[in-house]
């Protein structure tokens, strides 16, 4: 595949896409990912409006719920990625009317439907291809992927540029930058800054880290979100991620980009310009809100998320990181200074660490350590095209794996 990073970025603040198409005012979508947090927070927000036809559904595994979604959103697509699921979807949606497909290239092609809006939310690297199908067949698509734009940004942003796709961040952070922007007067921007809650372990000793379980990372204690994301979450990758992603989505340099600590979850991002002001997006911590944002956009739509109480709230907390404690953001800003491939291996590594993890063959402390070590040994590669990521994500899963297995 020929598509390379030297083709150009696109504009820092997308162009608006109408509120409908012309002719019957419905808005066609497709959700990747339909069966995980933000693919139901996503069809929660469809109800019964006659904006929206939902083309496709596509989901991992879970082939009960991908079946009552289609149903219920009458959905003219139902994908399951998982081939032994095939039977099940097929049987639980019999008379339905509704197409059914199973398999990686499935997933795909659904993707590559013509619609006006896509939901990217197939959580890790797995997700690139069809975010990239999605891309170049959707006139908008919400990612809420990071981990595709992470390990192949320059490929993913190439691609954006090509197809003239609208890309509308879903991150609360990002989409809260993105809110914090809407002026489009990028000249006078100084820096912008990323809040993350802290996780379950924000006070915790590294020895109580060091023993922590399964149970113990995924108790946030904010967000309800997936497993994959609640770890990394504990580990603060995830805001080292988003440190990527929100590098590449805003063209914008490692160092003008800050993280603070922000317990609360109020204040989910703000926007530093030359003259001092500062123009933060804040609300309740409900990610219906920006799947809402990105779904109605450049319009708004109501939703029944919890309204901001300040008073209620009485105080708002910011602290820097505490790299000592949770490596994982430097580690994950040392990839962005490297650029080429060290964010793919980054990515890459700390997939099969959660995944061990999560199966008790690691500690907590180890998934960084792991991280770490891929790293150093396989360095910044380049990665200009979708081959080159694809290689190095499969180098630097052998070698975490590897590691793992041998500790």
């Amino acid at each position: 595949m020929d598509v390379t990073a030297d083709l150009a970025r696109p504009a820092p603040m997308p162009r608006a896409i109408a509120p409908a198409p012309a002719g019957n005012g419905v808005r066609t979508i497709t959700v990747l990912g339909s069966t995980g947090s933000v693919g139901t927070q996503t069809l929660s927000l469809l109800g019964d409006r006659a904006r929206f036809a939902v083309k496709a559904l596509v989901a991992g595994r879970n082939a009960a719920l991908l079946a009552e979604q289609a149903r219920a959103h009458g959905a003219e697509w139902a994908v399951i990625a998982d081939e032994t699921q095939y039977e099940t979807l097929r049987d639980a949606l019999a008379g339905s009317g509704v197409r059914v497909a199973a398999g990686a290239a499935a997933v795909v092609e659904a993707a590559s439907i013509a619609v006006d809006w896509t939901m990217a939310a197939i959580t890790g690297a797995v997700g690139l291809s069809a975010t990239l199908a999605a891309i170049r067949a959707s006139r908008a698509v919400a990612l809420a992927n990071k981990e595709a734009l992470v390990c192949a940004g320059d490929v993913m942003l190439a691609a954006v540029a090509a197809a003239a796709t609208t890309l509308l961040p879903v991150d609360s952070e990002h989409n809260a930058i993105f809110q914090a922007l809407a002026d489009g007067n990028r000249a006078h921007l100084e820096k912008i800054v990323l809040t993350a809650s802290g996780g379950p372990f924000r006070t915790a000793s590294r020895a109580e880290m060091a023993a922590a379980t399964p149970e113990a990372a995924l108790r946030h204690p904010v967000w309800s979100m997936g497993a994959k994301i609640s770890i990394d979450s504990a580990t603060l990758m995830n805001k080292g991620l988003e440190v990527i992603e929100a590098a590449r989505l805003f063209a914008l340099d490692e160092a003008r980009i800050e993280v603070l600590v922000h317990p609360q979850s109020v204040v989910h991002g703000m926007a530093c310009f030359a003259d001092g002001s500062v123009v933060a997006q804040l609300g309740s911590p409900d990610m219906r809100v920006p799947i809402a944002h990105a779904l109605a956009w450049p319009q708004r739509m109501a939703t029944s998320a919890p309204r901001l109480d300040l008073a209620a709230i009485a105080r708002l907390d910011f602290a820097p990181p505490d790299d000592a404690r949770f490596p994982a953001l430097a580690l994950a800003r040392a990839a962005l200074r490297e650029g080429g491939g060290a964010p793919t291996l980054l990515n890459a590594a700390n997939e099969v660490a959660v995944a061990a993890f999560l199966d008790r063959r690691i500690g907590f402390l180890a998934i960084a350590e792991t991280v770490a070590r891929v790293m150093d040994r396989l360095g910044a590669p380049p990665a200009a095209d979708l081959d080159a990521v694809r290689t190095l994500d499969a180098e630097g899963r052998r070698l975490a794996a590897t590691l793992i297995g041998a500790a």
